[in-house]
């Protein structure tokens, strides 16, 4: 698993940045792409993917303790589907 700080180290080596300013981009980038989705726009990272809000609606499911039917309350959820090139990448 690789984590914020060690995608910002990264960053910061290739591009000659200060730890801080590597953070700081990374962040921003998160930053935009909440930005986006909580407005409900999509974010696309070319040769990455897209980040887009995906309504869910209300349903019903079953309890798995006692059986019970319960109704789901519809919800948004952030997807993300990797464009062509990344999964291509992926399958080699």
């Amino acid at each position: 698993m690789t984590t914020t700080n060690e995608i910002a180290d990264k960053i910061a080596a290739e591009h000659g940045l200060t730890k801080a300013q590597g953070k700081a981009v990374v962040e921003g980038v998160f930053a935009a792409i909440t930005a986006a989705a909580l407005s409900g726009a999509e974010s696309s990272i070319p040769g990455f993917g897209k980040f887009k809000v995906k309504a869910t609606p209300e349903r019903e499911a079953r309890n798995p303790a006692t059986g019970a039917a319960i109704k789901v309350a519809a919800a948004k959820k952030l997807a993300f589907a990797p464009a062509k090139a990344l999964k291509d990448s992926l399958n080699k």
